[in-house]
């Protein structure tokens, strides 16, 4: 009888190399990391090439870099000469962004969210119920009609009432418009942690998701340190931490004037922070303390949360820091808006703002 014969397993020791694909997704998790800077990340990826043998003598890492420029991820700037993103290359750190936070997420339809809401909406639902005058025939449910007749009226002589007929519900499409707040104060990179990567990967995974999945949805991005500005999405790679305090009434003045402007009903803010508010600006110069909860831009803080409150704006905040004393702020704040809060480490935070941001797509506002 012929069987198996087994033997030691002897490991090749011509393992097949990383080719481009594989090189390129190291490379876009490393612009991230060095916040756009092409030569710091090749350098970068020249060592661990070094360090762990990723390319051989078929394939170099100076092949890499020719096919980065060949397949549109790299362009040679003319004036200085140096290396340079292209469109092609940021849209691409943000699609992997959104892979390594948010999962590959499945095609839908148009990619619009749906409300509780029932009656003559735009997209079919699941939930049936008996025909009524005003329905269009593109609701009847034909199968569970036919069946209702036959039921109701046997099967000899077939035969088909108003009140044989069931539809389908189409559901009303919402949209939302929110506004992701991040934080650059000093202390995002303070004391060795890197906290500004993983809230910039978040902010393209956002990005990325609303623009592919729910292309009727708007998003506005800002940062806020010592001031408050408006960041486009292009600009997330180059994001980069400063010399700054934490205004957070900056940043939620200029979160309410771009909400202000959306006529959508359903709106919210997304705050990714690590620490308290310590600055706030008074006429040309700020006001600062970074020695505690100063009462005076508390309150200023605390009042615009209160006015979010009023104007049926959620906010929700994502404290990415595990100081007790900061508990207390986050506590008045999300109860003075009636939002949410979470404390999350760095690894767990893409996953809750996916979450929330679900979540708050069902509600309406």
């Amino acid at each position: 009888m012929k069987g198996y014969r087994f033997r030691r397993h002897i490991l090749r020791k011509d393992k097949q190399k990383p080719g481009f694909a594989e090189l390129l997704k190291l490379f876009m998790q490393l612009m991230v990391v060095t916040s756009g800077d092409v030569s710091e990340a090749l350098s970068w990826l020249n060592e661990i090439d070094q360090e762990h043998n990723l390319t051989g003598d078929q394939y170099g890492m100076g092949d890499f870099i020719e096919d980065l420029k060949k397949k549109g991820y790299l362009e040679e700037n003319t004036v200085t000469g140096s290396l340079e993103l292209t469109a092609k290359s940021e849209q691409g750190i943000r699609r992997s962004a959104l892979e390594e936070i948010f999962g590959k997420l499945k095609k839908s339809g148009k990619g619009n969210h749906h409300t509780k809401i029932s009656g003559l909406g735009e997209e079919t639902g699941t939930d049936q119920r008996p025909f009524e005058f005003g329905d269009a025939p593109e609701q009847i449910a034909l199968t569970d009609s036919i069946r209702n007749a036959q039921v109701n009226h046997g099967f000899g002589d077939f035969m088909l009432t108003q009140d044989d007929l069931e539809v389908v519900d189409n559901e009303f499409k919402t949209q939302t418009s929110t506004v992701l707040m991040i934080d650059i104060s000093h202390s995002m990179i303070l004391y060795g942690e890197d906290r500004i990567t993983p809230a910039k990967k978040v902010a393209m995974a956002l990005s990325e998701l609303i623009t592919t999945k729910y292309p009727r949805d708007t998003l506005d991005i800002l940062v806020f340190g010592n001031d408050a500005w408006q960041i486009q999405i292009k600009d997330l790679p180059y994001l980069k931490v400063g010399p700054y305090h934490t205004n957070t009434v900056a940043g939620l003045e200029l979160a309410m004037d771009l909400l202000r402007r959306k006529k959508n009903k359903n709106k919210q803010i997304f705050m990714i922070t690590d620490g308290k508010p310590t600055c706030i600006k008074q006429g040309i110069k700020y006001y600062k303390n970074s020695f505690g909860l100063d009462r005076k831009i508390l309150r200023k803080t605390l009042n615009l949360a209160i006015q979010c409150r009023k104007l049926h704006i959620p906010i929700t905040t994502f404290m990415i820091a595990s100081d007790p004393y900061l508990q207390r702020f986050v506590r008045e704040f999300t109860q003075a808006n009636n939002g949410n809060a979470y404390y999350s480490s760095l690894k767990g935070l893409g996953n809750l703002v996916f979450e929330d941001f679900r979540r708050n797509r069902r509600k309406k506002f």
